[in-house]
């Protein structure tokens, strides 16, 4: 029979002041909580790497984490700062061509043509607004394109703030790693001592968040990554900067519901303006068939391992995710669903006789 324990008020005193430390502790390490949670996840992906180096050099834990501190970075950020400099690069050129298209007049080709022109007269007739003026249109739009330098420049330096931001939580978590890493066998005797759950519980609550964890990084940036490269495929295609296009595509892909569309509808009727009409069906087409059922089709695949969760559960995860922490949302969405689905099915295995005598009554 089991042992029960007997609380007592001091009991009680210990608890309260156990979790107001606690809480005291998030309050301090709240800034840095992103870079925690991602040293968290890499030291999950880069365990099995770790353990191959840790066969190679035994008794010698300092070392083989800092290696795989090392191999990390090159693996990240290498690759990243030269896709960063493509982008700059091809992205300040299709930024020029827009810009001198717009200030040669071929914003009031466009709109000088029968087509348009008709349009606008039928919405003009049947709209109870003031009459919309094509060339004032074509004018407004010369107009902020003379900016568009400016803006470009403020953009350059948020870019440029953000990029060195990345690079301070980026060795940040470097260091967190390092000592995860180090010390996991540590770290995981001590939360199992400190959980008070089975042994067996134990095992499936730190699977779960292992399984989720790997699977929301995997569904997300994989996704991203098939996408961006698909996109940037077909913009190749119709002849704009691939790296640049398709990057962004990627970024997209990360907001929900209108994803990817953010980048290709406006590429497109790009196209339809210029009159590259046929190359702007082609891109549509190609967005929709090929880019989008990557989404459709791979982030539920890679996700489907998560605690039991359909598609509903995943898309609601990511959703509100997103909503409430931002990118990061990405992965503790999914990691919060599927702890509460892990716990309630504890809770169901510890209440199962007083649930089925709930159910005859």
């Amino acid at each position: 029979m089991k042992n029960k324990l007997q609380i007592q008020s001091s009991h009680w005193v210990l608890i309260i002041a156990l979790l107001t430390a606690g809480y005291a502790c998030y309050q301090l390490i709240q800034p840095y909580i992103h870079s925690i949670v991602m040293a968290f996840i890499f030291s999950l992906l880069m365990f099995p790497i770790h353990e191959q180096i840790e066969k190679k050099l035994p008794q010698r834990p300092n070392t083989v984490s800092f290696i795989s501190c090392v191999l990390l970075t090159f693996i990240i950020i290498i690759p990243l700062l030269a896709v960063f400099a493509a982008i700059v690069q091809q992205g300040s050129l299709a930024s020029q061509s827009v810009y001198q298209w717009v200030t040669n007049g071929g914003i009031n080709q466009f709109f000088e043509q029968p087509w348009i022109l008709d349009t606008v007269s039928i919405i003009n007739e049947y709209s109870p607004f003031d009459k919309i003026e094509p060339q004032e249109i074509a004018q407004k739009i010369a107009q902020l394109s003379t900016t568009f330098g400016s803006k470009l420049v403020s953009i350059s330096a948020k870019v440029l703030g953000d990029a060195t931001s990345f690079l301070v939580n980026f060795f940040l978590m470097l260091f967190v790693l390092f000592f995860l890493l180090r010390d996991n066998d540590k770290i995981i005797r001590v939360l199992r001592h400190v959980l008070p759950l089975s042994r067996s519980q134990e095992d499936k609550l730190l699977d779960e968040i292992e399984k989720v964890s790997k699977s929301a990084v995997m569904g997300s940036f994989l996704t991203a990554l098939a996408q961006g490269i698909a996109g940037g495929i077909g913009m190749f295609i119709v002849g704009f900067p691939a790296l640049f296009w398709g990057t962004m595509m990627g970024f997209a892909s990360f907001i929900p519901v209108v994803g990817t569309a953010l980048i290709w509808l406006p590429a497109a009727a790009y196209l339809f303006i210029t009159g590259d009409t046929g190359w702007a069906i082609f891109l549509s087409v190609w967005s929709i068939a090929v880019v989008g059922s990557i989404d459709n089709i791979l982030r539920p695949f890679l996700m489907q391992g998560s605690a039991g969760m359909n598609t509903l559960l995943i898309f609601f995860s990511l959703l509100g995710g997103l909503h409430s922490f931002g990118l990061m949302g990405l992965i503790y969405g999914p990691l919060i669903f599927a702890i509460t689905i892990v716990l309630f099915n504890i809770y169901e295995e510890e209440f199962q006789s007083f649930l089925n005598q709930q159910d005859r009554n």
